[in-house]
């Protein structure tokens, strides 16, 4: 009897762990081709430029990262277990920007979304098991109706 508590007890501890453990419900705002962002997410002209100018931003800061690491990896000793460490210190801290960068830009888009956008996402977001970031979406004029105004 002992055993199958444990048991169960173990099983709903690593349910728990897993239900925590899910992952960032990113955009791709430069990653993902934004004429697809745009398809699905069907942005007005406005939002089509400054998802642009967004994706823009993300593969100019990336490609400096990306040059940061082979600076690092090329520059950085690699001839016992120490400095091997010490490089994967390094290596980890520009990764870490690069997925810093990614979650910014995509903050910044969402941020552009109407509510029906943002709701989509979520509902995306909610499909793939993933951690929607949470931005409070743009109210636009043409996107109120007559009785509101």
């Amino acid at each position: 009897m002992m055993k199958f508590r444990y048991v169960v007890v173990l099983a709903f501890v690593l349910l728990f762990k897993n239900v925590n453990a899910q992952a960032d419900c990113i955009l791709g705002v430069g990653v993902t081709s934004d004429s697809i962002i745009s398809d699905i997410f069907q942005l007005n002209e406005m939002q089509k430029k400054q998802l642009e100018l967004l994706s823009t931003d993300v593969k100019l800061l990336n490609e400096a990262l990306n040059d940061n690491l082979v600076e690092v990896k090329s520059k950085h000793p690699q001839s016992n277990v120490t400095e091997l460490r010490q490089l994967a210190d390094k290596y980890k801290v520009v990764m870490d920007s690069m997925v810093n960068v990614q979650k910014v830009m995509d903050k910044k888009m969402l941020a552009l979304f109407n509510s029906n956008q943002y709701k989509l996402y979520l509902s995306l977001c909610k499909d793939a098991l993933r951690s929607a970031y949470i931005v409070t979406p743009a109210v636009y004029a043409d996107s109120i109706s007559n009785k509101n105004r």
